[in-house]
């Protein structure tokens, strides 16, 4: 069976990630959470005191970014984890911190630029769910197929909400929901590659459709798409 390009964009907390894992160990596919890759850098300007809620040493992250290593791998089960310079951090790169300020580094030209060139070299034999921001505008605009998810800002904070609180950490609801429409904000505004649906993107919202119903609608693009290619 011929492989096939599937990227997947949209605003934070969609399910992009979970959407894309699915798909790939259905079909047998590589997953690339491109947003993690974001914010495993992220991580890093953190931990070298790079950045914080008042400042960006924007020259300090460009000049280390060449240097940081990013690999996915996965574990004896099949789950796919993050590592950072040899480090999991497959669970630290989801807090709030983190969370907080990952706009200001994905949306520094330079930092695009080298994982842009990282997740190509990714798709170059094809069998690959990605998932981020600009994968079907960006990254793979001749992507086979392309989805857009989205939901409602209230939708999208209250299951952020839940999955933080269900890790046991102490989340407001309120800073969790001005997290999401910030990020909204500062990724469909930011000069570099900034969020928008492909024109020949499917359209998925979904705030009423649970896992299954989901699952289903996609994959029959899915096939489709292979059967055209």
């Amino acid at each position: 069976m011929k492989k096939i390009i599937i990227a997947i964009d949209g605003h934070s907390s969609t399910g992009k990630s979970t959407l894309a894992k699915q798909l790939a160990k259905t079909l047998g596919y590589i997953y690339v959470d491109s947003g993690a890759m974001y914010r495993a850098v992220t991580l890093f300007a953190i931990e070298n005191n790079f950045i914080d809620k008042k400042h960006l040493d924007k020259d300090a992250l460009i000049s280390a970014i060449s240097g940081i290593k990013i690999e996915f791998k996965k574990d004896a089960l099949g789950t796919t984890t993050l590592f950072l310079n040899d480090k999991e951090v497959s669970s630290k790169i989801r807090g709030m911190e983190v969370s907080n300020l990952v706009s200001k580094v994905a949306a520094l030209p330079e930092v695009r630029k080298c994982l842009v060139k990282e997740q190509r070299q990714m798709g170059q034999q094809k069998g690959i769910v990605m998932d981020g921001r600009d994968i079907g505008t960006v990254v793979f605009p001749n992507a086979e197929l392309k989805i857009f998810m989205t939901a409602s800002a209230h939708t999208r904070a209250q299951r952020r909400f839940d999955e933080l609180k269900s890790k046991g950490e102490t989340v407001d609801y309120d800073e969790v929901y001005h997290n999401i429409t910030s990020r909204d904000h500062n990724d469909s505004t930011r000069e570099d590659s900034p969020l928008t649906q492909a024109e020949d993107a499917q359209v998925l919202d979904n705030s009423t459709l649970n896992h299954n119903e989901q699952f289903d609608l996609v994959m029959a693009w899915v096939a489709s798409k292979i059967e055209k290619n």
